[in-house]
């Protein structure tokens, strides 16, 4: 059953039993409903969730492995290192629009990152329900820290660091038992079921797996199957006329998410309405069952047996899990992005123990993506051609679903057909997009699977799914590579080696779009004492910012050659793109670097001012008069500045791709970057370069460009 925890899969002494005492521990503390926490192991980018509490895990099971760079607050937190608080439906739909769309019920979050400032090693998740005061108390927060400061020094305590084991499967432990909670007495748990029995309507308890664990007379009889066939089933899954998925499993996730009562009707095949009442708490759903119209009486029809229904993807569940894919998949970029999305969701949240994403290159499968045990029959697909008598072929040929219950199934189909330990029945889906086959997803099954009419057109939607997101980033790294390729012949190809001078750059393309902008950098050699370094934005991600950004480098390039000071450079090149007409303006920074005087000239066009970090290693912004953007007016003049250098200063240029974060000041930011300059004094250019990067306040979701110059005067 979902509540009892399975250790089939853990090492000895992992560190994950101290995790779950600490847990629980915590979550009696807050009184948190639902807690969990997910792991992530070194050098992954994928956060694991190691154990689970108070919830069932077909609930959690869309969330039972995040990437790291996906938007959600499990996520966020260990990426950002920050504490998320979400006090309710609105707040999180509006933070987290997908997490709204996938669990739309009424509760309030907290995750906060495990590990310390510098690396953070997993995520604590936290639920209660919106009865809750809309603030944690300073109580609340501190046990939270507390528990983070223990669990960072549990993930740390074997040698290197770090666990040594990860489960394949996360630990679900049952609900924390509650300090008021006591075991019953003999007597008095034999006088609660005669108070049940004399009761006219029906009641039944539900654990937080939704299974029923009692039930009087009067239900068993509404329900119409024997007794002992509905303890330790799901009433959705057993009967039929309860599987529409807006009935008993929505309340029932409503009530275990958000721990408030609900109300739904259902009409028996005999006619009769019956009205469910869910009552939950921690430990369970109380269930109370009355027929409607009548004056209380069961109203149970003869007891029928009934065959026990399998476990079906047609449920609630399923719906939500394929709604959580679909939105996941329309913010996947790259092929990359999609079959990590796809490989990561299927396996747990739709039954396959194992799963393949092929394509097809010259005449030829071609595996992109696999999880799960279906290693050996990869190996035997890859490269293997289209003309092979196997179901994968087929599939693609025929553009056809194939189903295989068992194995001898398949094998009569397939002679061929390799046998796989663990798994026994396998389904081959055709991936079409544009009304063309473009692939085919094969799943595995451990078990005997007969795949019902509903469950194959789920599966089938999936793949639908799936093939059309593949489609687009199929498109998406064409036109990456493209952009890549034009920007590559903008920027420098390398930075030229100037006696007297340490040299850095980075550029990282924005988030969004074509991966392509009007940012850029250079530095120019004038002779063995003179440099001019510039860098600078224009506006836009597309080609015609990025073709006006070669534009303005060359003019730049052009004018410095020939010794022109810096506010000279600027007013030309403003000139050039007024004149140009282009509707775009541009930001542009000018230093000229005179390594005899030990002096550098500076000019501005509106550009962020650079920041210096001083011998001693104080660093901080220059402040420069900032000057009109280019492109505004044709007679614009700029001012030059001039500002003594000593050996060991280091300059950094930038855009502002680096410091603008939307609703935060600019000084506060820019202030961050120069304290993680100043930090950064025992480093190569290339590390710091690196580190700025890493730390940037925009390091999380980058929205714009960025483009970043560094240059340390050796003498």
């Amino acid at each position: 059953m979902g509540s009892q925890r399975s250790r089939a899969s853990a090492a000895p002494d992992t560190g994950i039993e101290r995790l779950e005492t600490a847990l629980v521990e915590l979550m009696m503390e807050v009184d948190a409903s639902i807690g969990a926490v997910f792991l992530l192991p070194a050098g992954e980018r994928v956060l694991r969730m190691a154990v689970l509490c108070g919830a069932p895990h077909q609930i959690a099971a869309p969330w039972e492995r995040v990437s790291l760079d996906d938007a959600n607050p499990i996520s966020d937190a260990a990426r950002q290192r920050r504490f998320l608080w979400l006090s309710g439906r609105e707040e999180i739909a509006r933070s987290y629009p997908r997490l709204g769309l996938t669990m739309p019920y009424d509760y309030a979050l907290a995750v906060a990152p495990i590990g310390d400032e510098a690396d953070a090693v997993g995520s604590l998740v936290l639920v209660w329900p919106v009865s809750r005061p809309e603030e944690l108390s300073s109580g609340e927060r501190e046990a939270i820290t507390v528990f983070r400061r223990r669990a960072g020094l549990l993930l740390r305590r074997n040698a290197g660091g770090g666990l040594t084991h990860y489960p394949d499967r996360p630990h679900i432990l049952p609900p924390p038992r509650l300090v008021h909670d006591r075991p019953p007495a003999d007597d008095e748990a034999r006088a609660a079921v005669r108070f049940a029995e004399r009761l006219p309507t029906g009641c039944c308890a539900l654990d937080v797996d939704g299974r029923v664990v009692f039930a009087n007379s009067a239900a068993i009889g509404m329900f119409g199957v024997g007794g002992d066939e509905l303890m330790g089933a799901r009433p959705w899954e057993l009967l039929p006329w309860l599987r529409d998925p807006t009935l008993f499993e929505d309340h029932y996730r409503a009530a275990v998410i958000s721990r408030q009562p609900s109300s739904f009707s259902a009409v028996r095949p005999s006619g009769t309405r019956l009205t469910f009442h869910l009552y939950p708490d921690t430990s369970g759903i109380s269930v109370q069952i009355i027929p409607a119209g009548t004056d209380g009486s069961s109203g149970g029809e003869p007891m029928r047996r009934r065959p026990p229904a399998g476990p079906e993807l047609t449920g609630v569940s399923t719906i939500y899990q394929l709604m959580h894919l679909a939105a996941a998949l329309t913010e996947a970029a790259g092929l990359n992005d999609v079959v990590d999305l796809a490989a990561d969701q299927i396996v747990p949240g739709f039954g396959p123990s194992g799963m393949a994403l092929l394509t097809v290159e010259e005449g030829r499968f071609r595996v992109i993506g696999h999880r799960g045990r279906i290693a050996e029959i990869v190996e035997r697909l890859e490269g293997a051609p289209l003309t092979s008598h196997v179901p994968a072929a087929r599939t693609l040929e025929s553009g056809r679903p194939g189903f295989f219950s068992t194995f001898a199934d398949l094998r009569r189909a397939y002679p061929a057909a390799i046998h796989v330990e663990g798994t026994e029945a396998r389904a081959f889906l055709p991936l079409i997009a544009s009304d063309r086959v473009i692939g085919s997803l094969i799943l595995t099954y451990e078990q005997v699977r007969h795949h019902s009419r509903a469950e194959r057109a789920i599966l089938m939607s999936l793949a639908g799914l799936i093939a059309q997101a593949l489609d687009r980033a199929r498109l998406y790294d064409t036109k990456h590579q493209l952009a890549h390729a034009l920007q590559a012949t903008l920027l420098p190809r390398s930075l030229p080696d100037i006696d007297g001078l340490d040299l850095a750059a980075r550029y990282r393309p924005a988030g969004l779009g074509l991966d392509i902008g009007g940012d850029f950098y250079d530095i120019i050699r004038i002779d063995g004492n003179t440099a001019v370094a510039t860098i600078g934005d224009v506006q836009g991600h597309h080609t015609t910012a990025a073709a006006l950004m070669g534009q303005v480098r060359t003019g730049v390039h052009a004018h410095a050659t020939i010794g022109a000071p810096p506010s000279d450079i600027l007013a030309r090149t403003n000139r050039l793109l007024y004149d140009l007409d282009s509707g775009l303006f541009t930001s542009c920074l000018i230093a000229r670097l005179d390594l005899e005087s030990r002096s550098a000239q500076f000019a501005t066009a509106g550009h962020p001012p650079p920041l210096i970090r001083r011998p001693d290693g104080k660093a901080e912004a220059l402040s420069l008069s900032p000057g009109l953007l280019l492109g505004i007016a044709p007679d614009t003049d700029y001012s030059t500045e001039e500002i003594p250098l000593a050996p060991g200063t280091v300059l950094a240029l930038y855009t502002d791709g680096l410091v603008e974060v939307p609703g935060t000041d600019i000084d506060e930011t820019t202030a961050e970057l120069a304290r993680h300059l100043s930090s950064a004094t025992d480093q190569t250019m290339d590390e710091v370069a690196d580190t700025l990067l890493k730390n940037a306040p925009t390091s999380a979701r980058r929205h714009d460009d960025i483009a970043l110059l560094l240059i340390r005067l050796l003498r």
